[in-house]
């Protein structure tokens, strides 16, 4: 979706402005200090193609590109209705998700996929329990604290979200201003899943890093589940040899994760 000559809900956003961090916290602070309706204005006009970054990634599903802004909008305004300036958090962080929990909503509702009841009601309430979250923490829940929240297991919640969505690169940009570039990534809260992929990964180059004696009783002990002395006796040395050859294999493979 360009930017230049489009028109969108009667608004031509090669008109529209991007405000400064240091400009949204403003507006935001008199709009909550004083109820400001000219600040109120301003922030919203002032992030509208915020709006228009997030709903590129729910166009080309037949939906009505006007429909899906003014729902956009609606995010953006629950967004300045509930943000907690107290909190440490960049507006445009906090926002987006407000946004994009509108959108999926609303084509949740919509839907022409066909997913089971118990799973959209699933779904839903992991939505609703989400935008919860979001107010009282001010950042992105982890999914354990979604599950804890419904009352459901972690993985029934993952796999009722991920029916209502479609899948996205964790690096796809969903908005860039004058600041910096908020990526998808940016907006998982789960964190940990990333992380234990990325150690996953140092562990298995660091493993490639010893000789091939040590792979192969890391592979023999670890893999296979063999003792020291099944090892010594396949390998052709002995137990005390297997011991200590492993230890030095497990301390250069903690050294690396570390």
């Amino acid at each position: 979706m360009a930017y230049n000559k489009v028109v969108i809900s009667g608004i031509n956003t090669s008109e529209l402005t991007v405000l400064r961090e240091s400009e949204k916290m403003e507006l935001l602070r008199q709009i909550k200090e004083t109820g400001s309706k000219e600040a109120r204005d301003k922030l919203i006009k002032g992030n509208l193609r915020l709006v228009l970054s997030v709903i590129q990634r729910f166009t080309g599903r037949g939906e009505d590109v006007d429909d899906l802004f003014q729902i956009g909008v609606v995010g953006l305004i629950k967004a300045i209705d509930n943000f907690d300036l107290s909190k440490e958090v960049r507006f445009s962080t906090y926002c987006v998700p407000m946004i994009t929990g509108e959108l999926r909503r609303h084509l949740r509702d919509y839907s022409h996929v066909k997913v089971s009841r118990s799973m959209r009601d699933l779904a839903y309430k992991a939505i609703q329990a989400k935008e919860k979250l979001v107010l009282k923490l001010q950042r992105e829940p982890t999914v354990e604290e979604i599950a804890a929240e419904v009352g459901e297991k972690r993985a029934d919640i993952v796999i009722a979200l991920e029916s209502i969505s479609d899948p996205i690169s964790l690096y796809e940009p969903v908005y860039t201003d004058s600041d910096d570039t908020l990526y998808i990534m940016d907006q998982i809260g789960d964190k940990n899943d990333v992380e234990s992929w990325m150690d996953e990964l140092t562990i298995r180059d660091a493993i490639s890093q010893l000789g091939e004696r040590e792979r192969n009783i890391i592979y023999l002990r670890f893999m296979r589940g063999k003792t020291q002395t099944e090892v010594a006796d396949e390998i052709g040395i002995s137990q005390a040899q297997v011991s200590r050859l492993e230890k030095n294999a497990i301390r250069r493979i903690k050294s690396s994760v570390e």
